[in-house]
């Protein structure tokens, strides 16, 4: 399944993504001391010698019963004897009693080494000449017409939509990032984290505690450019565990990330562990998180007690402000066209809209929703503003539908579509391509909807078509 979608700008992208180097025997060798891999496979390794232990006794049974079948073989009657002994002849020249035994003298390929080295690339018949070369960097090219969509399932895809304004886009996967434990949450970040003035980095939460930040312009990676948080080492003694954490780590699974695009270098984070780092609010099982667009500071965050709260970062004494709602919540998002307003959904399939003007410390008298949609027969486990056209809302559910609404006056579904995605976990706009939603879901495979090709979306928002924003420099 897809868990979640995040576009990466126009401009943000290497035209040509370099191919990782290989670790050195120093990072290889500070890998093994940290005990990295004993963390991330101790577990399953548990879950599957008993399978391997089963695999392997079906090996050898297997194999004895191609030994009785050769033996039979050779016993066959006269009568049948001309029809097996090609069969019979074949496997006992593979001797099998003797399979495991090495033998220096057979030469599978001819007559040594000699035979399979060139002195150069150039006269080896069998490696690809220059041409090919040249015909992979344009495979692995991004032009700059392109879009490039993350999209989180068992390990990161990098996908490429060739010119979205096209109307017969081809969409691709670019390269894959393995990632140690299933993503639950992505978040674009252009934090300079290898200096210069920009970079291109996804940030990954998973159902592991630590948050792994990856370099989208490097193929075939290996490790994270940066990992925040995360376990330092496993003790287990008989039946008890004890589990030792970073210091600032999370201790549960990362459900959200919030990267604040004014203050670039903070990244909020929420967990199953009730905390969000960075401001440490300390709620139960905080669902999602999200950053003012008008004012950088404030923060936004959902949790699974049915509240809503918002602090401010210059005033960390502060306990904020809290709303209440009628069921968990499963996303919320701040409206990128006032500074006032956001939105939450929530897993009894309404969304639910508010004014933080009507925001009030007393908790006698909780603030009423500016409007409240009965939008899915299930849980809205992901809602998008549209940052370019106004009141342009899209919602996404476990009931396998997206839907788009006007906002403006009463609010309204004027579009919806089931895009064969499966249960829609995470949809997102294209702020290069206003009109262009990515949608991914159970199904595991990558959906684009083109909003322009609804009668009503244009009618309602079809001027602002022609305003896409212009590339990042």
């Amino acid at each position: 399944m897809i868990a979640a979608v995040s576009w990466v700008p126009k401009g943000a992208s290497k035209s040509v993504p370099i191919a990782a180097e290989p670790p050195s025997k120093e990072e290889i060798e500070e890998i093994l001391k940290s005990g990295v891999l004993e963390i991330n496979e101790g577990t399953e390794n548990e879950e599957n010698s008993e399978d391997m232990n089963v695999d392997a006794l079906k090996q050898d049974d297997e194999l004895a019963r191609a030994l009785s079948a050769a033996d039979a073989l050779g016993k066959t009657s006269k009568s049948s004897m001309a029809e097996t002994d090609s069969l019979t002849d074949a496997l006992r020249e593979l001797d099998m009693d003797r399979y495991d035994e090495e033998d220096d003298g057979v030469e599978l390929f001819g007559s040594g080494l000699a035979n399979l080295y060139y002195p150069s690339n150039d006269m080896d018949p069998y490696l690809k000449n220059q041409e090919d070369d040249s015909e992979e960097e344009e495979d692995i090219t991004i032009k700059p017409e392109d879009a490039v969509i993350v999209c989180a399932r068992n390990e990161d895809d990098v996908w490429i939509l060739e010119d979205p304004t096209d109307g017969d886009s081809n969409m691709y996967v670019h390269h894959d990032i393995v990632i140690p434990a299933f993503p639950l949450c992505t978040a674009w970040l252009d934090c300079p984290l290898k200096g210069g003035e920009r970079g291109n980095f996804i940030a990954v939460g998973s159902m592991e505690p630590a948050i792994e930040i990856w370099d989208l312009d490097i193929m075939d990676e290996v490790q994270p450019s940066a990992t925040l948080g995360g376990i330092i080492e496993k003790k287990k003694k008989g039946k008890k565990k004890s589990v030792k954490y970073k210091d600032g780590s999370h201790t549960d699974s990362v459900l959200g990330l919030a990267w604040n695009k004014e203050y670039r270098n903070i990244l909020a984070s929420a967990s199953a562990d009730n905390d969000v780092i960075e401001l440490s609010l300390c709620t139960p099982q905080v669902q999602a998180v999200a950053w003012n667009h008008f004012a950088p500071q404030v923060l936004l965050s959902g949790s699974f007690d049915h509240s809503v709260v918002m602090k401010d970062g210059r005033l960390p004494s502060h306990s904020g402000f809290k709303w209440s709602v009628a069921a968990d919540v499963e996303s919320l998002a701040w409206d990128p066209h006032t500074e006032h307003s956001f939105v939450v959904s929530l897993e009894n399939g309404m969304v639910t809209g508010f004014d933080i003007r009507t925001a009030s410390s007393d908790l006698s008298s909780p603030p009423k929703p500016s409007f409240t949609l009965h939008a899915h027969d299930k849980a809205v486990s992901t809602i998008a503003y549209n940052s370019s056209v106004p009141n342009l809302l899209a919602t996404g559910s476990m009931d396998k539908m997206v839907k788009l609404w006007d906002l403006s006056n009463q609010p309204s579904c004027i579009a919806s579509k089931n895009p064969k995605a499966g249960a829609v976990f995470s949809i997102s706009f294209s702020e290069d391509c206003p009109f262009t939603l990515a949608i991914g879901g159970s199904k595991g495979k990558l959906q684009v909807w083109d909003l322009l090709s609804d009668a009503e979306v244009v009618k309602r928002f079809g001027k602002y078509a022609n305003k896409a924003k212009p590339p990042t420099s």
